[in-house]
């Protein structure tokens, strides 16, 4: 009888530690936990790197399930990733888009389905999102405009390698640098192209352009990644031209350091990842996420370019 006694006791004891524990989960998951989906435009880029992991480190110290999925660049793997979202059961996405149009109408999808979308480092076009975190790329581009101007001694003509055809990054920054340049008069852009945002592209690219115009004073790219392909594709000119990439990379940083590069516009990639994270989870707490969230970008030259190492 005793034996039947101790154990019924530690039955109850069993059963009532399993009903403690489910209740602590479902307390958990009632408190705002959920699921969000990073879809990244490539995780090739060390730019993409740093803001893949700036978003999962946040992720990790908000207590969120991040699923990361990359597109290599490809707009239709992008879109096809996007339209399964609500059926991986994601509560929140957030999208860097390999192309701000292409995008669209899957956001428009997802707007429909419910499921807030957050964007970060490019917008999406003709399309509602809940938040979009991003630098100030118009301003960046001006900025490196100014960097181009003061290394020619405001004068000489520049080429252009532009990012991904219809990405607002690329748009935004290729805005601002046409402005900027016009008040720098004796400046005047001899070619544009596009490269991808890719090194190896950029290679191929500077080079082709430099044949059609060997007096060029200076190169901007739209990111550092196409400005590390110039370098390559200028060899030992990079003492006669100028270049001024975007996003302040280690691979950037690394380049100011040792001579090649001129300047960089830095962004502050993990950043990026980490407060589109934080817009994530202000939508998963039922509260109001900020409509826009800008991150701040910084000239990084020779003079100052210890303070990014």
């Amino acid at each position: 009888m005793m034996g039947s006694f101790k154990k019924a006791t530690a039955l109850f004891a069993a059963l009532t530690l399993s009903v403690g524990l489910s209740a602590c989960n479902r307390g958990g998951e009632e408190a705002g936990d959920g699921k969000v989906l990073l879809a990244l435009s490539t995780q090739t880029n060390p730019f993409f790197v740093q803001l893949r992991d700036g978003a999962q480190a946040k992720a990790d110290e908000l207590g969120i399930e991040l699923e990361i999925q990359d597109a290599s660049d490809d707009a239709a793997t992008q879109v096809n990733q996007l339209n399964n979202a609500a059926t991986t059961g994601a509560d929140v996405v957030i999208v860097n888009p390999t192309d701000s149009d292409a995008v669209s109408p899957a956001v428009k999808q997802l707007n429909d389905a419910q499921i807030p979308v957050v964007a970060v480092d490019r917008g999406v076009n003709d399309a509602e999102v809940a938040s979009f975190v991003s630098s100030d790329n118009v301003a960046g581009g001006k900025q490196a405009a100014d960097e181009v101007a003061s290394a020619i001694d405001e004068k000489g003509s520049v080429l252009v390698l532009q990012g991904i055809p219809g990405s607002s990054a690329s748009r935004d920054r290729g805005a601002g640098f046409d402005e900027g340049l016009g008040s720098y008069p004796d400046i005047k852009v001899a070619a544009k192209q596009t490269a991808g945002f890719d090194r190896a592209k950029a290679l191929d690219v500077t080079t082709n352009l430099l044949q059609a115009n060997p007096d060029v004073k200076a190169i901007f790219a739209e990111n550092d990644e196409m400005a590390l392909g110039a370098i390559e594709a200028l060899g030992d000119r990079t003492d006669e031209i100028a270049v001024v990439g975007f996003d302040g990379t280690e691979d950037g940083i690394a380049a100011i350091e040792d001579g090649s590069m001129t300047a960089t516009i830095a962004q502050q990639p993990a950043e990026l990842g980490a407060l589109a994270v934080e817009q994530a989870k202000a939508i998963l707490d039922g509260e109001e996420p900020e409509s826009e969230v800008p991150v701040e970008v910084v000239n990084v030259t020779k003079e100052n370019v210890g303070d990014f190492q």
